[in-house]
């Protein structure tokens, strides 16, 4: 399969007409039949309905464009990013992350980062903690952040915070008016868990906490991300643990407890590649070190030491009072 193969398969699945692909494209109708023909052959599957009137995608083609749509997105958004700094000739500079690290300091260290380096072009992507490694030794990002060690010689981590984990609660659970949790109370309801992939990630992180305190939870249910969670504990399906920054903003049907258990931290992990000697990498860490000044350069096997954070008392602080 090519890449044109996709770009004429999307023009023809975005007019639902083969000549009005072919103007689109600049090429004649006969080519461009032949060339979605070849891509059915060489998926076996038929993804045009050639008897509907107009044409039609099959279940088959309606599934290959939605899987195909974000692949052609980021190619755009390459050349775009390409040619613009070629024009502008500026560095570019991509940051990787955690959707979680976002609800903390992160905003304010990129917000900073920007208006210290305008001729810098800042990129992000939204990935995985494990995701990160690939994406740092093939280019795609110059530093990450997450909060899972990432054990591979070729990356470097900086653990920036710990941050406590706080019981989220629906507003009617029995222990929603005190100010302290414990997890064996939790461990009575269901607990909700996030992402469900890719594991090992921020999930097992929190299974764990359990396992290591001898305490099982009644059930397990997952979900894709962080406000799913939260939105499945506000209906009454579970409790679930999630990092002090996540409480901040929110009101109504979940509160967020202290939880009972020195080791119920979850940290912020700051990755990049060993030896980067970039000049823009080494202002970014340095100004990263700064605003977080508890950063400590780390292994990835010393990140699990309990290290209290007090940059972030204020949060536990304020996760005793109903949000």
């Amino acid at each position: 399969m090519e890449l044109r193969h996709l770009k004429y398969f999307h023009a023809v699945a975005e007019t639902l007409s083969f000549s009005r692909a072919a103007e689109r494209l600049h090429i004649a109708q006969p080519p461009l039949s032949r060339q979605i023909r070849q891509l059915e052959e060489l998926l076996g599957a038929e993804l045009i309905d050639r008897e509907s009137r107009p044409i039609a995608l099959t279940v088959a083609g309606k599934f290959f464009y939605e899987q195909t749509y974000q692949v052609l997105s980021r190619l755009r958004e390459i050349e775009e990013g390409t040619r613009r700094l070629a024009r502008n000739q500026r560095v570019w500079f991509g940051i990787g992350f955690v959707p979680s690290v976002m609800c903390g300091l992160l905003p304010d260290l990129i917000r900073q980062f920007r208006q210290a380096e305008p001729g810098v072009e800042t990129g992000f992507t939204e990935l995985m903690t494990m995701e990160q490694a690939a994406a740092l030794k093939l280019g795609r990002i110059d530093v990450g952040f997450g909060r899972l060690p990432i054990d591979d010689p070729d990356i470097e981590c900086v653990t920036l915070l710990r941050e406590p984990l706080l019981a989220a609660l629906p507003c009617t659970h029995p222990h929603a008016d005190a100010e302290v949790v414990d997890l064996d109370d939790l461990a009575a309801d269901p607990l909700v868990v996030y992402p469900a992939r890719p594991r090992p990630g921020y999930a097992d992180q929190v299974l764990d906490l359990f396992a290591r305190r001898g305490v099982r939870p009644a059930t397990v249910r997952e979900a894709n991300e962080m406000q799913t969670a939260l939105g499945l504990v506000a209906a009454g399906i579970g409790v679930a643990l999630v990092p002090a920054s996540a409480c901040q903003g929110r009101r109504g049907s979940v509160v967020f407890r202290r939880v009972a258990a020195e080791e119920a931290v979850s940290p912020v992990i700051m990755n990049f590649r060993r030896g980067d000697a970039g000049d823009v990498l080494a202002r970014f860490r340095a100004m990263a070190e700064t605003l977080l000044p508890l950063a400590i350069h780390t292994t990835a096997r010393a990140v699990a030491t309990p290290d209290p954070a007090p940059r972030i008392v204020e949060w536990a602080r304020a996760a005793a009072m109903p949000l």
